[in-house]
């Protein structure tokens, strides 16, 4: 959520940093008309008010018919007003709900992905002297993936792990973990579920014709997208210490999403799924840190695939590509040889105030003073998506696929299928 006051002052900032992400601007001007009613009815109510705890004061001392007809007559238009102001800032928060992130300064524009900047690749694009397998191709071949069972049991888009697949996942996740506890991270085992609240928090729809949410109906649950949402909730309305700051968690979870909607030719396969593991980083931090703190998660980030040896190249996303929480957000893009493409395994984004204003996490600095801190969140492994990259980064001429050797110790093994 932005913060009413900047709007207030600067609407035309506003409006040109909502219209660079693809945003409405004129939901600004919407908003600004009814916070001006609002405003105007909320000081019309402390007049009213201000003048009932007079006309109580003169009650307790001399009751007339008169006075008693005026006092009523205030609490039953107070009551009204109550009512009144209390629609009115139902309106003016959803207004305010709608409105995204504003991009940071430097992040580059564009309306789309195709204005995404390459920063730097890393690696050697994995070359072969044979024909190289997708993971499906490998998945089956191996026996460690079956999407037919999946697609059976479930539903198209879900699929089963078998013998060293579920080896694989673990360890990947096991890898995220040691690897991420040893940088002084806090690790979670969170809950699949969430409360709308913190769906809405975190800047994500968890119902209606956009929502990507597995709802539970009858209640206000849904299934987690990223532990994202449950790791936001953790401290909302909550007043953390200064001296606390930054707090770094890593969040283990499932994640499901509908995935509704074509993603054209590389949806196949495990690259596109309705459930997955997920190890999620997640930072609170003061604002003036949180700058530095991104660039930190993205350095961890670089260095957990580098250690699994995958290419990889590190794509800044265009203004128009941040999606709505985002007020910088940078990705990993891994080589995909079965797809001769590059394909995302990671996001690192800063979402500055825009969460803790929504899900009210403050922290209050020495001086005894409050405000609102800034979160920021960074996948460290999607297993779904990193076994596509180690099955098609590590395959050899015999069908079998190498360990990269930071799993063999999880995995109990260098190669799969020997």
């Amino acid at each position: 959520m932005l913060d009413i006051n900047l709007i207030r002052k600067n609407p035309e900032a506003v409006k040109a940093g909502i219209e660079k992400k693809n945003g409405d601007p004129k939901l600004v001007d919407k908003l600004l008309r009814v916070d001006e009613d609002w405003r105007a009815k909320a000081a019309a109510l402390d007049h009213l008010q201000s003048e009932q705890n007079g006309l109580s004061k003169e009650l307790s001392k001399r009751r007339t018919k008169d006075s008693l007809a005026r006092a009523g007559l205030l609490k039953k238009r107070i009551a009204e007003m109550v009512v009144e102001n209390e629609i009115l800032d139902g309106k003016r928060l959803e207004i305010l709900g709608r409105l995204p992130n504003l991009p940071l300064p430097g992040v580059p524009f564009g309306k789309d992905e195709s204005a995404n900047k390459i920063l730097r690749e890393v690696g050697e694009k994995t070359k072969f002297d044979f024909k190289p397998k997708d993971h499906l191709q490998l998945g089956e071949y191996l026996d460690i993936i079956d999407f037919g069972t999946g697609s059976k049991v479930v539903g198209s888009g879900f699929y089963y792990l078998k013998n060293d697949g579920v080896l694989l996942e673990l360890a990947l996740v096991r890898y995220a973990l040691d690897f991420l506890a040893k940088q002084g991270f806090v690790l979670w085992f969170t809950p699949d579920l969430a409360r709308d609240k913190f769906y809405l928090g975190t800047g994500y729809a968890p119902r209606g014709p956009e929502a990507q949410t597995y709802a539970i109906q009858g209640s206000d649950l849904g299934l987690i997208a990223t532990a994202e949402v449950t790791l936001a909730g953790i401290h909302a309305d909550e007043i953390l210490s200064e001296a606390d700051l930054p707090k770094l968690y890593a969040g283990y979870s499932h994640c499901f999403r509908q995935e509704s909607g074509g993603y054209g030719k590389y949806s196949k396969g495990l690259y596109r799924v309705h459930q997955f593991t997920k190890v999620e980083m997640f930072a609170y931090a003061r604002p003036e840190d949180s700058p530095e703190i991104h660039e930190k998660l993205l350095k961890l980030e670089e260095e957990m695939w580098a250690g699994l040896g995958i290419p990889y190249r590190v794509v800044e996303m265009c203004t128009g590509d941040l999606g709505a929480q985002a007020a910088r957000k940078i990705d990993l893009e891994a080589w995909m040889p079965g797809r001769g493409d590059w394909g995302e395994v990671t996001s690192t984004s800063n979402t500055t105030d825009y969460q803790a204003r929504r899900l009210n996490i403050k922290f209050k600095n020495k001086d005894g003073k409050a405000g609102f801190a800034h979160t920021l969140n960074g996948t460290a492994i999607a297993t779904s998506r990193a076994i596509i990259a180690i099955l098609e980064n590590y395959q050899t001429k015999k069908g079998t696929v190498m360990v990269p050797e930071a799993l063999r110790g999880y995995v109990g093994k260098k190669e799969i299928g020997k």
